[in-house]
């Protein structure tokens, strides 16, 4: 018998990460907060099937590093979700993960302290805590699926999921996707490719097998019945936009020829706004005018939005933090986050009625 070692050899350590129901028994779900997320996950559900009329609108900052002003976002983001309750469906984008082409912060969940510590434990447990609060409001939340162990913990408290530009080709994340009891939105490829995401939607409304974690953190094999909710989200691409309405059009014709629903969402951020805030609105306008003149396949929008706008690099000194700035993408303002949904509710509030 060799006593060469072969295994880990570059692994620094191994530390116990508390199961998914330690983790739930710490930050329990309540009633409302059940109701808020099983509402909105049907809400979502019965506008892809065009028995709702309403659009629904993933609308939050880029990535969430600091709770109290992320906190605050929502208190706002609920009075709002209420006064355009007639027209659209206001999801908050909590985005606790963040895919990385080479370095950077990797989010909340990785690493809470902003500091490279990565006390993930803390990290998983306060996002939970976080997403009950939100909940309670009677604010559902959106959120991007990254690591595939982490549904487990979160995802009783996740309405809509998305699954990102660099993901959505990736088998580990379709197959995640089809078991998830939420609406699944696959982003196009980061060069633009839609059938990266046309693909992605194909895959996850399939039934499959692998490797995953039970609620008592055990190693399993996970067997999907398939999620029938997969929709497309227009992102842009190459640099290049994606969401004018020849784009539009083209994306409805690939979606026929994969006998898909012509379900379409567009984020407003991303390659279609350059990941130049001030261009949102614009994106923001054009999806609602082509709605005015007769589109019937824009089911959705994201904006990356915060309580101030731009962003800001993550600083030694974290108390140097501007409060309700992103630390990753760029995001519009809250008064102009307002003045965006607002103007376009003032216009579609008489039209939506008559398209489902």
């Amino acid at each position: 018998m060799t006593t060469r070692p072969l295994e880990d050899l570059n692994v620094a350590s191994f530390e116990l990460m508390p199961s998914p129901e330690e983790i739930h028994k710490r930050v329990p779900i309540s009633d409302k907060a059940s109701d808020t997320v099983f509402q909105g996950r049907e809400t979502i559900k019965r506008i892809l099937d065009r028995k709702d009329p309403r659009l629904f609108v993933v609308v939050g900052p880029c990535s969430i590093h600091d709770p109290v002003a992320g906190f605050d976002y929502a208190q706002r983001l609920s009075k709002l979700a209420q006064e355009v309750q007639d027209t659209f469906v206001l999801v908050m984008r909590v985005y606790f993960e963040k895919p990385r082409t080479s370095t950077g912060w990797k989010g909340f969940i990785n690493d809470p302290r902003m500091d490279d510590s990565f006390h993930i434990e803390e990290g998983m447990e306060k996002a939970r805590r976080f997403l009950f609060q939100v909940s309670e409001l009677g604010l559902p939340a959106g959120t991007e699926a990254l690591d595939p162990i982490a549904p487990q913990y979160l995802g009783d408290l996740i309405a809509w999921t998305a699954i990102g530009a660099r993901t959505s080709e990736s088998q580990t994340h379709r197959e995640m996707a089809s078991g998830l009891s939420t609406p699944v939105g696959f982003k196009n490829g980061t060069d633009g490719d839609l059938g990266v995401a046309i693909n992605a939607i194909k895959s996850a409304a399939s039934p499959h097998s692998f490797l995953g974690i039970n609620f008592q953190g055990r190693s399993t094999v996970v067997r999907t019945r398939g999620n029938s909710y997969g929709h497309i989200v227009l992102r842009g691409g190459d640099g290049k936009p994606n969401y004018d309405t020849v784009s539009i059009s083209m994306t409805e014709q690939a979606l026929d020829e994969a006998k898909l629903p012509r379900n379409v969402v567009v984020d407003c951020s991303h390659a279609n706004s350059r990941k130049d805030p001030k261009l949102q609105p614009l994106v923001m306008v054009d999806c609602v005018h082509q709605i005015r003149e007769g589109n019937r396949s824009i089911v959705g929008l994201m904006v990356e939005s915060n309580i101030v706008s731009g962003n800001q690099p993550i600083p030694k000194d974290l108390s140097k933090l501007i409060y309700g700035c992103s630390v990753t993408d760029a995001c519009v303002d809250w008064p102009t986050t307002r003045k965006m949904i607002r103007e376009a509710r003032g216009i579609l509030h008489d039209i939506l009625p008559a398209r489902a």
